[in-house]
């Protein structure tokens, strides 16, 4: 057996910038592509409701690791191929778009209907509305939701590893396969993990705390 060196512990640092990385940009581009779906999710529209609706249905009702295999191989078969990086981040940014267009649909429709009508009596229109009164309030309802997904897409960026990209677990796989010690490997890869999604498990948790007192 080989031994967990500065070499080894590098590879792995570099996967786990890759999967940071990753998170950010599915972060990124989930939260841009998620307001959206929320507005319309929760607007007075049928048909956008329904629109919306079903999008959020096909990423929540099938498995990540099918819309990652989509994003690579499906879109391969009409013409447009893409690297393995950016296959997992366009199927990471949709999936997340659909999660953080529910998680803010929901918040949106949690604030009191009576901010939304003051506002139309002052004669604030959507835009202002929505701008000034309801997504101030709503993003502070889905504070705690929100962290708690991000803690999820972080964890679930280990999924990208089937397509060979070489975000953390995919090195902690390569690392182990050279040294021989599988068990050693994985802690310090466990350990990654944990030292960036246990505080945000716990600024989502005190969040929580904080909003249930602010409603008493």
């Amino acid at each position: 057996m080989g031994r967990l060196g500065a070499p080894e512990l590098g590879f792995l640092f570099h996967g786990f910038g890759w999967t940071l990385l990753l998170s950010g940009v599915a972060l990124a581009g989930g939260a841009i592509a998620g307001l959206p779906v929320a507005l319309a999710r929760a607007s007075e529209r049928p048909a956008l409701v329904r629109i919306t609706a079903g999008y959020i249905w096909v990423f929540q009702g099938t498995p990540l690791l099918m819309q990652l295999f989509v994003a690579y191989y499906g879109l391969g078969l009409i013409g447009v191929k893409l690297p393995a990086w950016a296959a997992v981040a366009v199927g990471f940014t949709l999936n997340a778009s659909a999660f953080l267009g529910d998680i803010w649909r929901g918040a949106i429709q949690a604030v009191p209907r009576g901010q939304g009508e003051a506002a139309r009596a002052l004669g604030l229109h959507y835009t202002a509305r929505m701008r000034k009164v309801i997504l101030p309030q709503a993003f502070r309802i889905a504070q705690p939701a929100t962290v708690g997904y991000v803690v999820q897409l972080i964890k679930g960026t280990s999924l990208a590893a089937i397509l060979s990209f070489i975000e953390l677990t995919r090195a902690g796989q390569i690392v182990a396969n050279q040294i021989f010690r599988p068990l050693l490997v994985y802690a310090v890869v466990g350990a990654l993990y944990f030292a960036i999604c246990w505080p945000l498990s716990l600024a989502s948790a005190r969040l929580e705390a904080r909003l249930a007192v602010a409603r008493h």
